[in-house]
């Protein structure tokens, strides 16, 4: 099976590569800025699957770039998928629960109401609308805080403050599922091979587990690290930023589980497996 992944450096392109002989696309290749160029990429290739792993996932700055996010965001993967269903072959494309309000105590589930609460994920909504009409078999997964050796990611940025701060106030009034880009190629390339072989697919949500703060996946992190930093959990409000977060990130993640068999990942065991790679790289 030939599978084409747009993206190359990105957290999850880079664990698609490491985990799957696949053709990954860079910005140099594939511009998302120019969707009509990455359709045609598609519709030219000989590939059985496509992935869009790449995205503008400038979260605060998109409040400043949202028509750029939109295209992005929203006009390349439309006009990816649609490619990609006139060639009738499966589309999988990663979104985000910013497309949910943020709000409440209770894990989304992927037919709950849409209400974005800034730019980044009005752009990705827009993404998600174009790849659902363009009428193709497709697959959204929607995942949530992911971190990896590789990239801006939390565990890098708490790894690199705790070189200089023995004690940090983290936000504790967010919650969400952290997410290993491992676990997440790992899903998609399940999720491919399954769709290249008739499976249909949809909109899923996929994020480790169990559901926590910021404030105590920082503590985690510190505590596998050895790394001797006082935490303390302050208020969203202490900490604001041009885009508002959402401050419920929780995903249910049963879908996934019943259609393709893949099970909601721990964190902290995925979170393991990151520094080591990290302390091997060291």
């Amino acid at each position: 099976m030939k599978i084409l992944v747009f993206g190359k450096t990105g957290q999850v392109a880079t664990e698609l590569q490491r985990q799957a002989d696949v053709h990954a696309l860079g910005r140099g290749e594939a511009d998302l800025s120019d969707p009509q160029a990455c359709a045609k990429i598609i519709r030219d290739c000989d590939a059985d699957v496509v992935i869009n792993a790449a995205a503008y996932t400038a979260v605060d700055k998109a409040e400043q770039e949202e028509a750029l996010a939109t295209i992005v965001n929203g006009r390349a993967p439309e006009q990816m998928a649609k490619a990609a269903a006139d060639r009738g072959i499966p589309f999988l494309h990663i979104s985000t629960d910013y497309v949910f309000s943020g709000l409440g105590d209770k894990a989304w589930t992927p037919t709950d109401p849409l209400a974005p609460c800034n730019a980044y994920g009005r752009s990705k909504l827009e993404g998600e609308r174009g790849v659902i009409a363009a009428g193709g078999n497709f697959a959204i997964l929607r995942t949530s805080w992911v971190f990896s050796p590789h990239g801006n990611n939390f565990v890098n940025t708490m790894l690199r403050l705790s070189e200089t701060r023995d004690a940090l106030e983290i936000v504790d009034d967010q919650i969400g599922g952290p997410t290993s880009a491992a676990d997440i190629a790992s899903a998609l390339l399940v999720m491919a091979n399954a769709m290249a072989s008739g499976q249909k697919g949809g909109i899923f949500h996929f994020s480790g587990t169990p559901a926590v703060s910021w404030k105590d996946f920082a503590t985690e992190i510190f505590l596998q690290a050895d790394r001797a930093v006082t935490v303390t959990g302050i208020p969203t409000e202490r900490f604001p930023t041009p885009a508002t977060r959402p401050l419920n990130s929780r995903m249910d993640c049963s879908d996934l589980k019943k259609v393709f068999g893949i099970q909601a990942p721990s964190w902290k065991k995925s979170l393991a497996i990151v520094l080591d790679d990290l302390r091997n790289a060291s």
